[in-house]
């Protein structure tokens, strides 16, 4: 038994004083009596659930050059993200086989916990059940072919969505709609365009708009538990918002770049800055609706959608041919802790947006998400008085590089716990591998 002594809990419902006694991996209690036993001094501390990021690409198995397990896991523990949900467009997962093979793959590979996603092919929607019940946490579909994985057409989304309704599934939406990507990559390249420019142009604001409208209309049809991934702009969260209205069950991701990166950053930093929805930002009203949109409640949860590449592997090609996504499980903790800290959202907020909300909706609570008792003891302590200047040199990714860099984030990790065991302190992972696999919550296993 050990207990955490001193320190101020973060829950999604506010800030507490109180003593966290862990025993066996778990909070058995919150307290104002520390009882005999180990005791870990955190005065002055903020004790923050683990973040529970929800969309991460680890590329692993596969062609991991660009990330693999040990490595992205280690950014995870030491920056505060201490269960992550992975899918990878390079090994992706489309039926049992390689859902088991994964999971054999990846033991003792991970130093944070994790689930599995499964990708949605046109053709394979009949084994959408049998993956459910065999443990995937969520399914990924795309409306635009991206990564090498094809789009759902209206058709087939519907499809899809009636079967993954049928055993009340969960479902990550990528939205852009195909045939105004694919017009309008057919006109920029025929102009000779291979500038950083034709990102806004060819992955538009109208193409995600458009394909986010037909998605919410087939999952209010359906009655689907549908997630639209990193939702880019405030009109976009309009469009989500009015099908909330009508009774969808569908839900907004929030992705920091989104918040913190201009639309015209890629002109200046190129394949640096391509990723897909492009940032929409282009001027500081811009930037306040998407807050403004967080605090309503309009953006459900906070994930990274971390998708790294080296500089190197940025800079093969062209612009067309450079890979899209940018690293994130560096940051995206760190980010929303300063937002808290610099008055842009609350204390609670953060340990809603993070972990609470995430393992919700995504069936991972009440084992993750939350300081409490019966909860794993998923931990993350921060010096609300100290600070981090991100620097690429910090990058534990290996991506190599952050679009923060040079960026000063109020607060900081002092370390992490998993399961009641320290994994990190001060930015340094252990890297001793103890993450498990979390089956879905529609698992027989």
């Amino acid at each position: 038994m050990k207990t955490f002594v001193g320190g101020s809990v973060v829950t999604a419902d506010g800030v507490v004083e109180a003593h966290v006694v862990v025993d066996g991996g778990r909070v058995v209690a919150l307290t104002d009596d520390p009882p005999q036993g180990e005791r870990i001094d955190v005065d002055g501390l903020l004790l923050l659930p683990g973040m529970v990021d929800t969309h991460v690409h680890l590329m692993d198995p596969g062609p991991s050059e660009r990330e693999d397990f040990p490595t992205g896991t280690s950014a995870a523990a030491a920056r505060g993200a201490t269960t992550v949900i992975e899918h990878t467009h390079g090994h992706p997962i489309t039926d049992v086989e390689t859902l088991e093979d994964k999971v054999s793959y990846l033991e003792g590979r991970s130093n944070v916990d994790f689930g599995l996603a499964a990708h949605v092919w046109p053709d394979r929607i009949s084994d959408l059940a049998s993956l459910w019940r065999s443990g995937v946490a969520f399914f990924k579909i795309f409306t635009c072919t991206t990564h090498g994985v094809p789009a759902l057409d209206a058709a087939r989304l519907l499809a899809a969505f009636d079967v993954i309704a049928s055993f009340d599934g969960r479902t990550l939406v990528h939205c852009e709609d195909e045939s105004l990507t694919e017009a309008a990559e057919q006109i920029l390249r025929a102009q000779g365009r291979n500038d950083p420019g034709v990102l806004t142009k060819w992955r538009s604001r109208e193409a995600e708009l458009v394909a986010v409208a037909s998605a919410a209309v087939l999952a209010e049809a359906t009655g689907v538990k549908a997630t639209f991934a990193h939702v880019s702009s405030a009109d976009v969260i309009d469009v989500i918002e009015s099908a909330r209205a009508r009774g969808a069950d569908v839900a907004a991701e929030a992705c920091p770049q989104y918040f913190a990166l201009d639309e015209d950053e890629v002109l200046e930093h190129g394949a640096l800055r391509k990723f897909t929805p492009p940032a929409r930002v282009r001027t500081a009203v811009d930037r306040e609706r998407m807050w403004a949109a967080v605090r309503s409640g309009a953006f459900s949860h906070f994930s990274t959608d971390h998708a790294p590449s080296t500089r190197a592997q940025k800079s093969v090609g062209d612009f067309w041919e450079a890979p899209f996504g940018l690293p994130g499980l560096d940051t995206t903790f760190p980010f929303l802790i300063d937002a808290a800290l610099t008055g842009r959202i609350g204390l609670s907020d953060v340990a809603h947006l993070a972990s609470a909300a995430p393992a919700d909706r995504y069936g991972l609570a009440p084992a993750k998400g939350a300081i409490r008792a019966g909860s794993d003891a998923d931990i993350v302590l921060v010096d609300p008085q100290g600070s981090w200047h991100v620097s690429d040199d910090d990058v534990l990714s290996k991506a190599g590089w952050s679009p923060f860099a040079g960026r000063t984030f109020a607060g900081r990790i002092v370390a992490t716990y998993l399961r009641g065991e320290e994994i990190a302190r001060d930015g340094m992972p252990r890297d001793e591998r103890t993450g498990s696999f979390i089956p879905g919550p529609g698992s027989d296993r």
